[in-house]
């Protein structure tokens, strides 16, 4: 591996690494989710400075016993974030610095997605805007919550006939959902009928299920899907709802996306085949729409338009989660360990 990443053994398998939000400062800590253990973890880190080499190694600062798998975590302040599980339980946790860093349960939702006939099932993914939270799972169930109450604002009921596997708020009336068939559907939540606005497909070619949505974060009608086919798919949701773009990226399935959140010509993506990719547009950011916005990836078929760069060999094991703040990525494994890239050229 490049002499810029730096591996983290943690005896765990992680499914998601989130940095924790700083106000015009770089990100100084972060989060790890767990999965496929008895008991999971949900960990906080910093990094530390070794005296001998001048470098600095990510260090534990407390860890929080979860029950189920970790599939999300998502931070809605500096300090609050919530974490859901493969129980079907979503719980919003604080980070409590003083005097001891720790942390505490401010709000828990328990089972909030289960089968008719048994206990739970798995909350696959969430999204945050602001204090609002909404959820999908493998009942095909969407929950909306607010960070300020305990009962639900909103179910939609048997919204999808097979499992959500992602999910994500367009704006604050609006999420876009995809599943394991690979349908698409944008929900109005100021609609009280529980329909979706517009339905789409992932691929008209292939049938392959939605694994990971991400919004351009200034642009957020501009949205990069991946697939379990490996595919990244690209659309402007405000013309319609045909791919502007769309490629075979990864040799198996998308885990995640992520654009850089200052820089958002840049996107990056890891998949179960144990790559992570960077994709460069900045050759493109001058050009643009009739509407005088900027558009992503719109010529990422366009040879030579696009520098898509390896940041690390193939893992044997599939990489599961990204996050990126400023010049630093961060990314966890099923080979029980986190990774640390710094320098990254954006």
């Amino acid at each position: 591996m490049s002499e810029n990443i730096h591996g983290t053994f943690i005896s765990e398998k992680v499914s998601k690494i989130r940095w924790k939000p700083e106000d015009f400062v770089e990100a100084k800590s972060f989060l790890t989710g767990s999965w496929d253990n008895p008991v999971n973890h949900i960990t906080y880190w910093t990094f530390d400075t070794n005296e001998e080499d001048d470098e600095s190694y990510p260090v534990i600062i407390s860890s929080h016993a979860f029950l189920g798998d970790v599939t999300e975590l998502r931070f809605i302040s500096k300090d609050l974030f919530v974490a859901s599980s493969s129980i079907g339980t979503v719980q919003l946790l604080q980070i409590q610095e003083n005097p001891y860093a720790q942390f505490k349960e401010r709000l828990s939702w328990n089972f909030l997605h289960k089968f008719p006939a048994s206990d739970y099932a798995s909350c696959t993914a969430i999204s945050t805007f602001e204090q609002d939270i909404v959820t999908v799972g493998e009942d095909g169930t969407i929950n909306l919550l607010t960070a300020n109450q305990k009962i639900p604002v909103r179910t939609i009921e048997k919204s999808d006939s097979c499992s959500m596997h992602c999910v994500d708020f367009l704006r604050h009336s609006e999420v876009l959902t995809g599943n394991l068939l690979g349908h698409m559907k944008v929900w109005d939540l100021r609609n009280n009928q529980d329909v979706p606005s517009t339905t789409f497909i992932l691929s008209a070619n292939t049938k392959t299920e939605a694994t990971s949505l991400a919004h351009h974060p200034t642009q957020r009608h501009i949205v990069v899907a991946g697939g379990g086919d490996g595919s990244l798919t690209v659309w402007d949701l405000r013309h319609n709802t045909y791919p502007v773009s769309q490629l075979n990226a990864h040799s198996s399935s998308v885990s995640e996306i992520k654009f850089h959140p200052d820089r958002p010509e840049n996107l990056f993506s890891c998949s179960s085949s144990g790559q992570l990719w960077h994709w460069n547009n900045a050759q493109n950011t001058k050009l643009k729409l009739d509407s005088g916005d900027t558009h992503w990836l719109n010529t990422i078929s366009t040879k030579g338009k696009v520098n898509v760069t390896s940041l690390c060999a193939t893992l044997h094991k599939p990489i599961n989660t990204i996050d990126v703040d400023r010049s630093t990525l961060l990314f966890g494994c099923d080979n029980e360990a986190m990774y640390v890239i710094k320098n990254i050229a954006v």
